[in-house]
């Protein structure tokens, strides 16, 4: 591998494929003066993968076969951890040698009253770190991989206090539940929190939710992750299999968060008079293109609540919430699985099952790739 002409990363050019990327080079998109290239350590696996390996989210044909230079095959992962190896002339956020995180974005046009006002990940530009195309149509490729480059406002500084593999998931999954629990909850006396499925998002929503100071109720189907929820620090559990679970319920929460991959067994009008006055459902587990929220206008009425979704975070969000995680010592729940083309496929096929408590983090990959010798 010659760097940076070439990068390797873990890729497929198929759906069908998508529990066995295979190990490929690939050319990086052109480096830009704001750009910044990361030796990746490690990389957190995402179920966001999974829907963008299988194409569930569109109904077109993978967007790297029509990239119009680079590879016409994709490699995804979006919760990296690395070293800054090179940066662009324009750059002034970080510098070589530093650890840095990046999340599921990676460049945004800086520009719009979105992006000046700590809203970037919000812009009408906004590029994901993978599967999207960038202005040139180069398609990005993420993390499964030696390298990768990014604009330099979504690498963002680690503190030393937690180490790569945990601090990894924070970098989207936790960026992506702190960032509307922030914003929903701040500024409340005595907050309180619903956390709505118990998987890779919500178990960081519980522990950033008690961080910030919420009183917090873990919602799922059934009782498996009772135990789970109440270690992660969670002070009431809800399995809404149970009959007449929302009893006593109605405007109990300033937020209600929904952490959910699918929305089919989601019970809007049960769960929407729960809220208080003027209070939000925010869904952030995006479910398969063909699927929909079913909820009567009834169910609004009562309290005048809303149903929204929130996307990613800022940088200015990311940094806080990794203070946040050293402040109040919490860490996701991470399994570490060597990076290979089996150590890929196994962490893939596992997360498709939900045979994961609560996080993976793809590990080795100085060893893999040859890497990290500077």
């Amino acid at each position: 591998m010659t760097y940076p002409e070439q990068f390797q990363g873990f890729a497929i050019s198929d759906p069908k494929d998508w529990a066995t990327p295979k190990l490929t080079s690939f050319q990086p998109k052109n480096f830009g003066p704001r750009d910044v290239d990361i030796e990746v350590e490690c990389c957190g696996i995402c179920a966001s993968e999974l829907f963008a390996l299988k194409n569930d989210w569109t109904h077109e044909p993978l967007a790297c076969l029509s990239s119009k230079y680079g590879p016409k095959t994709q490699v995804v992962g979006h919760e990296v951890v690395g070293k800054v190896v090179a940066v662009g002339p324009e750059v002034s956020l970080c510098k070589v040698g530093d650890r840095v995180g990046l999340g599921a974005q990676a460049s945004a046009c800086m520009q719009c009253s979105r992006c000046q006002s700590s809203n970037e990940q919000y812009c009408a530009q906004s590029i994901g770190t993978y599967c999207n195309p960038y202005p040139d149509g180069y398609v990005s490729q993420g993390g499964y991989a030696s390298h990768v480059r990014a604009h330099e406002q979504f690498c963002f500084p680690i503190p030393p206090e937690i180490p790569s593999e945990l601090v990894a998931p924070l970098q989207c999954g936790g960026l992506t539940v702190f960032s509307p629990i922030k914003r929903n909850i701040q500024g409340k006396k005595n907050p309180r929190v619903a956390i709505i499925g118990i998987g890779g998002l919500g178990h960081m929503a519980i522990m950033i939710s008690k961080a910030l100071g919420a009183e917090v109720s873990a919602v799922s189907r059934g009782y498996s992750k009772r135990d789970d929820a109440l270690k992660m620090g969670a002070d009431h559990f809800i399995a809404t299999s149970e009959p007449n679970w929302n009893a006593g319920l109605d405007d109990t929460f300033d937020l209600i968060l929904n952490c959910a991959s699918s929305t089919s067994s989601l019970d809007l009008n049960a769960l929407l008079p729960c809220l208080k006055v003027n209070c939000n459902f925010v869904s952030v587990g995006l479910p398969h293109i063909d699927e929909d929220f079913k909820v009567k206008p009834f169910s609004f009425f009562h309290n005048g609540c809303n149903i929204g979704s929130s996307k990613l975070g800022s940088r200015e969000e990311a940094i806080e919430l990794m203070q946040l995680a050293v402040k109040h010592n919490f860490r996701p729940w991470v399994e570490t699985i060597k990076v290979s083309e089996a150590g890929v496929s196994e962490g893939l096929t596992r997360l498709d099952k939900g045979d994961v408590r609560y996080r993976f983090t793809l590990t080795g990959f100085h060893d893999f790739f040859g890497t990290g010798k500077q």
